[in-house]
């Protein structure tokens, strides 16, 4: 045989080898190192994505559940998409049997984000990207972005709300008004807190706003599990302590179904309605936002933050970055969370037709 021929051979031979040892288990190959900014190489279009929720505590999460559920299968993944509703323990073993199943990215709306650690270390060190949607993972390494709308914002929104509601009713000083903070577990509730005090503060110092409860501090407010009958047995504490001669003039609520339980405590009483803030466009606040008994609510698009969740995992499937707007905010104690912010807007009789205007549930309640 000719000496080159002979080489071709041996040549071919070589190339077969190599393609037989590259055709074996993908678990005997080192997987590929994260990207920079936590985005991973490509992966199937067609691979399973975990998608783990809190407790049915609103209707965003009830609705952000078939979202994340319908446009998974319309992206062509796989979803596992499960809500925590017998507490922690269950999401925490939720997300580790989603580790187990090999889903590529991990969507985690937590109940209480401080308390998934090993979870979320399970899923870095399986090679998962970890995405921290609407509450911020804490003290862990194993996040790698955040995707939410701007809660500080949300909380400056409300107080100023508050402010120009009380403003409607004629000028008085002080207003009396008393505050509600969400649940002590949920890592949101503070920074809403902590973004309406910045607005409310300075009138309490001025003496515009009298708090007569003297309950000014984060846990002095709080209600555990964002449970409206929480809320509400304490807002009837209030009332019965501090307003038997008083007038309760505003009440800083956090979200709608807390601000439900506030009217429904002060409607009981047979007091006058005070303002009222709240959050998430629920269907019932919507209604006594129209009708002049709730003054306020924040329109967080649940439509909108899915789809972009939706755009984040299409990017790190293609081996790309997700879109980062804002890089250096989120310092979840362990290191700095690269972040997504979308913008919260305030919503009151006012502007409700224009904010609902391409919302199909919330849209027919405007009308008059």
């Amino acid at each position: 045989m000719h000496r080159k021929s002979v080489l071709r051979l041996v040549a071919g031979a070589a190339v077969a080898l190599l393609a037989l040892t590259g055709c074996g288990r993908e678990t005997t190959q080192a997987p590929a190192a994260p990207a920079p900014g936590g985005s991973t190489a490509a992966f199937p279009a067609d691979s399973l994505i975990g998608v783990s929720l809190p407790q049915k505590t609103s209707e965003n999460w009830v609705l952000a559940e078939q979202l994340f559920k319908d446009g998974l299968t319309k992206a062509g993944f796989k979803g596992d998409v499960q809500f925590a509703n017998g507490g922690v323990t269950e999401q925490q073993n939720q997300i580790s049997a989603m580790v187990t199943k090999g889903v590529k990215v991990l969507i985690v709306g937590a109940i209480d984000g401080s308390q998934l650690g090993t979870q979320l270390a399970q899923a870095k060190a399986a090679g998962i990207t970890v995405i921290a949607y609407d509450r911020l993972l804490k003290n862990t390494d194993a996040v790698d972005y955040y995707l939410a709308y701007d809660n500080f914002k949300v909380g400056q929104l409300q107080g100023q709300a508050l402010l120009d509601g009380l403003k409607s009713r004629g000028e008085k000083k002080p207003y009396n008004i008393e505050l509600i903070a969400g649940s002590p577990d949920d890592a949101n509730a503070k920074v809403f807190f902590e973004g309406a005090m910045s607005v409310l503060k300075p009138k309490i110092a001025d003496g515009s706003l009298a708090v007569p409860s003297g309950q000014t501090e984060f846990n002095q407010i709080v209600t555990q599990g964002w449970k409206a009958e929480n809320a509400q047995r304490r807002v009837d504490t209030l009332l019965t302590a501090n307003y038997t001669q008083a007038v309760l003039d505003g009440v800083l609520s956090p979200n709608d179904t807390l601000a439900r339980a506030a009217l429904t405590s002060v409607e009981s009483a047979g007091k006058p309605l005070p303002i009222v803030t709240g959050q998430d466009s629920e269907v019932e606040s919507v209604k006594l936002i129209m009708s002049g008994k709730q003054y306020s609510t924040i329109n967080k698009d649940t439509r909108a933050i899915v789809e972009h969740a939706l755009v984040m995992v299409k990017d790190i499937q293609a081996g790309k970055k997700p879109e980062i707007n804002d890089p250096s905010s989120y310092n979840n104690d362990v290191k700095v969370v690269p972040a997504y912010l979308l913008p919260p807007l305030v919503v009151t009789k006012a502007n409700a037709v224009e904010a609902y205007a391409n919302d199909p549930n919330l849209a027919p309640l405007t009308k008059n």
